[in-house]
């Protein structure tokens, strides 16, 4: 157990969590469910079996070794989560970037932390938890006590980070508002985003049902650090179903299902692409192209949405790794990663001008809350390792 190599592998997972939106950004005159599908192949089929794979000793035998039981629930909770992931768009549309990542991530870190040790304590004998440590067993060290400090910091980063984005959104005028977020709906938006943070917390419940899989490729001598890697295949698997019948769903209503082998696209999806656009742009109707080109870029296309997918996948290809370094603390990792994206997204955002305008408030309370998750991560660190630190400190005598 390692820490503080553990919170390095964190921020690292949260970096790719934060980016992977950004290759998106290179996708020409596909609608969203088109090269959101091509990336989440790569996403949740393609890099977790090929690591988990190559990576690990006997991945097949691994899972063949697992009850129904344990397969079932690590799929099934993978499937909530993928409900979560694709309410995030709406999240998104109706309370913008800023405000709409603040909210649900605050639901998904609280959750997706406390609520497995608390199972744990409340229903012991659930197989689903049964490898978790219990609310009551980290409270009574002091060791938890400082890990669940650090929880508690990266909860009030996370509120602070969400006001933020409130104030930057208070503060812009309607016509403004109307312009960058144009279905703004407060009330709309908390619900979503309430569900949407909720049901991606079930990644972490995933997480624990599948530690008898980490533990059989641990016993099928796979490098420890690797171990969390042979149960995502699985996790993945309920994820990619969710998002698979939402945009071929989308794809047939929309029409668009078209876009993945063609090389010209119809006039009215000219204008989609990865910049989120959903209105055509001045001077195009949909009975006539004006000056609009309407080839598709195909093969860009496709490797940006790979990049994409594969950067993705990386943010739980570091958090397995990191997971494995907290030991019994291990339900933590989550607050780390959720306290991460937060702080790469909003960098960003911050590179992509989205706070441009806003007030000194708006700055300064963003800027406290970036602080207040950086000092969470360290706070966390500092209670797992504990009592690393307190025999560098006191080194048992030699009498000892």
């Amino acid at each position: 157990m390692n820490p503080f190599l553990g919170v390095v592998l964190h921020w690292l997972g949260g970096l790719a969590s934060g980016s992977f939106y950004v290759p998106y950004k290179g996708v020409k005159k596909w609608s969203w469910e088109t090269y959101w599908l091509v990336g989440g192949c790569f996403s949740w089929i393609i890099c977790p079996w090929a690591f988990a794979y190559f990576m690990t000793n006997d991945l097949f035998g691994v899972l063949r070794q697992q009850t129904f039981g344990t397969l079932a629930w690590t799929y099934f909770f993978g499937f909530l989560w993928g409900l979560g992931g694709l309410t995030y768009g709406l999240t998104m549309r109706y309370l913008g970037l800023s405000l709409g990542t603040g909210v649900a991530l605050g639901y998904c870190a609280a959750f997706g932390t406390l609520v497995p040790p608390i199972f744990k304590w409340l229903t012991p004998d659930f197989f689903v938890f049964a490898n978790s440590t219990s609310i009551v067993e980290v409270a009574k060290t002091t060791s938890g006590q400082i890990t669940l400090a650090g929880v508690v910091v990266c909860m009030l980063g996370i509120a602070i980070a969400a006001f933020a984005g409130y104030t930057k959104e208070l503060q812009m005028p309607e016509e403004q508002k109307k312009k960058t977020i144009k279905e703004f709906s407060f009330k709309k938006g908390i619900l979503v985003a309430t569900f949407c943070g909720i049901m991606s917390a079930c990644f972490a419940f995933a997480l624990q049902a599948g530690k008898s899989i980490n533990a059989a490729s641990l016993a099928a001598h796979t490098n420890p650090i690797w171990t969390g890697l042979p149960a995502l295949p699985v996790l993945l698997l309920g994820g990619f179903t969710t998002n698979f019948v939402w945009c071929v769903l989308l794809n047939v209503k929309n029409g668009t299902g078209y876009q993945y082998l063609a090389s010209h696209v119809k006039i009215q999806h000219a204008h989609h692409g990865g910049t989120g656009s959903e209105h055509a742009p001045a001077g195009v109707s949909a009975t006539g192209s004006g000056d609009i080109d309407l080839k598709i870029p195909v093969l860009p296309n496709y490797l940006f949405s790979a990049l994409a997918g594969t950067t993705w996948y990386f943010q739980f290809f570091f958090y397995t790794m990191g997971a494995t370094q907290m030991g019994k603390y291990d339900f933590a990792s989550w607050t780390l990663h959720m306290a991460s994206i937060i702080i790469f997204a909003t960098m960003w955002g911050w590179i992509f001008h989205e706070w441009k305008g806003s007030s000194k408030k708006a700055h300064l309370l963003i800027a406290g809350g970036i602080l207040t998750l950086i000092l969470s991560t360290c706070i966390i660190g500092a209670g797992v390792g504990w009592d690393k630190i307190m025999a560098f400190i006191q080194p048992p005598s030699a009498s000892q």
